[in-house]
């Protein structure tokens, strides 16, 4: 396994994290109940497996169910091995607007100590704002509150995890944020376009979606009609694998040679999805023939690739 920097934070990290949403609520293609997730023992036994083979870093939230209490549990006297990443809740009003400064930390405060109860810890390497509005991210007050999670030594690092065609220029000219999760794939390279900046601000890159849900892998082989035009395009990037490798380890591969990338985040839930992540993980980046050839697999309609709306037209069974 290789260990990155993640930007100007002191933390280095495994460049494949350990996607915890699977383990904690019903998450991608053919996975609807909580009948469908692993077993708690099972899934705890993932977690320890994880690092005993290498990987160091853990991306979970508060909004992925029982994964933090889980992620606790796994690593309960083994603390210092790990780097712990989880998020906050949105830290706004129900009209959308900034909340007030001793509103805003009371939520942030009471959602760090939940987090640091299930995780079992007293300090979050990683703490990111989930669904970062603009204002939130340009404002003050957030800053000042993370600001002071960090003098208090509650967190180690602040981040922003943001969207494709969004915000990821706003977080990165704001200054504020020391690490930012990005949303690249194989298919939606729009982000690419920004890891140049991040690099020179030292901000630390931590890419997700990088499987698109399970679309970049051998479980997208028959998607909703709705997604007729991925499937199609699915098609050409499988037929432009070079010979023994699929399309996941390409998509993987891809996305870690991507200069200033920390860290790939993969969904893992099941011992051969390890398997596979891990062996992404020594075959390392691509090699440049192969690297530009995956630059032309972008998604001609990157606007399209929206996997909450996908998710909530049951688009992705």
């Amino acid at each position: 396994m290789e260990y990155r920097p993640l930007g100007l934070t002191g933390l280095r990290v495994s460049a494949i994290s350990f996607g915890c949403v699977e383990l904690g609520i019903p998450y991608g293609i053919g996975v609807r109940r909580p009948e469908d997730m692993l077993p708690e023992a099972e899934a705890i036994a993932l977690l320890r497996g994880a690092l005993e083979r290498g990987i160091t870093f853990f991306d979970t939230a508060p909004a992925y169910g029982a994964s933090e209490r889980l992620l606790g549990q796994a690593f309960a006297g083994i603390r210092d091995r790990v780097v712990l990443c989880t998020k906050c809740p949105r830290l706004t009003d129900g009209d959308g607007n900034v909340l007030p400064p001793r509103a805003l930390r009371e939520r942030l405060c009471a959602s760090v100590e939940s987090s640091c109860h299930a995780l079992g810890t007293d300090v979050i390497d990683v703490l990111m704002l989930h669904h970062a509005e603009e204002r939130v991210i340009l404002g003050d007050e957030a800053a000042v509150a993370f600001a002071e999670l960090k003098r208090q030594g509650l967190i180690r690092a602040s981040g922003v995890s943001t969207y494709p065609g969004g915000m990821t220029p706003t977080v990165l000219g704001s200054g504020r944020w020391d690490v930012i999760q990005v949303a690249i794939n194989l298919m939606d390279q729009r982000d690419v376009a920004h890891l140049e900046a991040a690099a020179a601000a030292g901000v630390g890159v931590i890419a997700r979606s990088v499987l698109l849900k399970g679309v970049l892998t051998d479980r997208g082989g028959a998607l909703h009609p709705a997604l007729q035009r991925i499937q199609e395009h699915r098609d050409r990037c499988c037929a432009a694998l070079p010979p023994g490798l699929d399309l996941a380890a390409f998509a993987t591969r891809f996305v870690l040679g991507l200069p200033g990338v920390s860290s790939v985040v993969l969904g893992i839930d099941r011992r051969a999805y390890l398997d596979a992540a891990l062996e992404a993980a020594r075959g390392g980046a691509l090699p440049p023939e192969l690297q530009r050839s995956a630059r032309e697999l972008a998604f001609e309609d990157p606007a399209f690739i929206d996997l909450h709306r996908w998710h909530v037209r049951g688009w992705l069974t």
